[in-house]
């Protein structure tokens, strides 16, 4: 390899250029959706920057994409990459309203959407007649421009001024809407962490609109020169199946996906050829040590697990290690950018528990888009904290011992119940909510809405089903409580405040 041309390359954001020139006709991605070449996926990336560029987009501006994991959503990805865009992945699960919101809050110029998804369609019609661009693929929209007839109509050369471009992915706080976690642009070159070579093969089992999906099973292992298989819709059985076909070396899961795949029976399991794996890397939520035992037992020591967010990188551990000190997320990644501390960051001594703090890495350095309070609220100079509660060892391995009062997480996916909450207190029958996560064998945590209603004869049944309806009216299906408690009265402080620990701890064996 030319490492001259691949520092240029890489160093202008385009990593993926460099493969092409490397290695044009490596498949760089396959999926239900169709197939892209490393070749045909930089020239597909130039037209499109091109395409948004003919719109009036400049570098800087913001592209909002709502797409299923296919060749489309990779496209825009390298193209905001290589052109300076700040691109914006939406959760298509999500409703209108609140993919609405996101669009706007983001200041999105252009507009790619997969108008096949439900409400798309809506959401192009409402949002294009004041974005610059707007292109759509999937089906037919009464709005914007076809994306494949718009790549077509432009040249397919390398760009002469490529520039990095960056990401601001949204996350929750545990109250009011979302904010776009804003970073300065990615690092030149991706370091090849997971350690791809030539016939690396990485299976994304998670939407490309999360964070750990995106960067883990996208970004590192394209810009390293690996394949990515896409799933568009994950199952237990499908994931033994790409992994046996296309040869997977490399892929990314949640707990809950290790509990499904341990819940086939043996035939089942035994039915396909997994020695293919070299490394399997985990996070997003707590994985009971039972779980992770009998993934290591089936799959052998290729388990990483990590603890990060949106906002950045924090630990990581090996299995080997990992069985060690069973229960640990891992040693610090870089060796300071973690720390148990107190309110003020100052750290604890070893066995203490205490509020973890992150560092972010240098070059990735983020603020809450549009939120100043957020984010000095959040940090203490360099360091920043996701209200998780922890200790460390006397070798300085992270355990966490809690987390924040209100963040739920489920299957992977973080819930905030002041979006819950906001949306019961609108049913006539509920005088109070508060929405609190409860153990799932399978989850993780579950979503479990306690209701304090006005008049307590109407609880029933009944009643837990119609609030559970009007739930599903207002949020994306995943935010919706699975079961509704009714309460005389929430417990709440003398600041107004929940008091959601003495919920948890009420209705943790419920």
């Amino acid at each position: 390899m030319d490492p001259d041309l691949q520092s240029r390359l890489t160093g202008e954001g385009r990593a993926i250029s460099y493969w092409a020139q490397v290695a044009p006709d490596r498949p760089a991605v396959a999926s239900a959706f169709g197939d892209r070449s490393f070749r045909r996926l930089d020239d597909r990336s130039d037209q499109l920057v091109r395409a948004l560029r003919r719109g009036g987009l400049r570098a800087g501006d913001a592209v909002a994409l709502v797409a299923r994991n296919r060749p489309e959503f990779v496209e825009t990805w390298a193209a905001c990459r290589r052109a300076g865009f700040r691109l914006t992945p939406v959760n298509w699960h999500l409703t209108l309203d609140e993919m609405s919101y996101i669009v706007t809050d983001c200041e999105a110029r252009a507009l790619v959407a997969d108008v096949g998804l439900a409400p798309v369609v809506e959401l192009v019609e409402r949002h294009a007649p004041t974005l610059a661009v707007v292109l759509t693929f999937g089906g037919h929209a009464p709005a914007g421009e076809d994306y494949d007839a718009a790549l077509d109509a432009e040249p397919a050369g390398a760009l002469d001024d490529p520039t990095p471009g960056s990401l601001m992915l949204y996350t929750s706080g545990t109250t009011g809407r979302p904010k776009g976690v804003r970073k300065t642009p990615h690092p030149p070159a991706v370091e090849n962490l997971a350690g791809y070579e030539a016939g690396s093969v990485h299976l994304c089992t998670g939407p490309l609109y999360h964070a750990a999906p995106l960067n883990i099973s996208l970004i590192s292992p394209l810009s390293n020169g690996a394949t990515v298989v896409l799933m568009d819709a994950w199952t237990p059985d499908e994931t033994l199946r790409l992994i046996e076909d296309h040869r997977v070396t490399h892929t990314h899961m949640v707990p809950t996906m290790f509990h499904r795949l341990l819940a086939l029976d043996e035939p089942a399991r035994a039915r396909h050829d997994l020695t293919s794996l070299r490394l399997v890397v985990h996070g997003a939520a707590p994985c009971p040590v039972p779980v992770k035992h009998a993934m290591i037992e089936w799959v052998g020591p290729v388990i990483v697990e990590y603890y990060a967010a949106t906002e950045g990188a924090g630990t990581l551990v090996d299995a080997g290690t990992w069985l060690s000190k069973p229960g640990t997320v891992g040693r610090p990644y870089p060796a300071d950018h973690v720390i148990v501390g107190d309110d003020d960051a100052r750290a604890l001594p070893a066995g203490e528990i205490g509020t973890v703090w992150l560092k972010a890495h240098p070059g990735e350095e983020f603020d809450y888009f549009g939120d100043r309070e957020k984010t000095e609220r959040n940090q203490r100079g360099s360091w920043y904290t996701l209200g998780d509660l922890g200790w460390v060892d006397e070798d300085g391995y992270l355990f966490l011992s809690g987390r924040s009062a209100e963040l739920i997480i489920s299957g992977g996916v973080n819930v905030y119940p002041a979006e819950i909450d906001a949306v019961l207190l609108e049913h006539p029958a509920v005088r109070d909510a508060a929405t609190i996560g409860v153990p799932n064998d399978e989850w993780g945590e579950e979503v479990l809405a306690v209701v304090e209603v006005a008049q307590p004869a109407t609880a029933s049944p009944e009643l837990e089903a119609d609030l559970i309806a009007h739930c599903r009216d207002g949020l994306a299906r995943f935010k919706c409580p699975r079961r509704v408690a009714f309460v005389d009265h929430l417990p709440r402080q003398d600041n107004g405040k929940v008091y959601r620990k003495l919920l948890r701890d009420q209705f943790a064996g419920a």
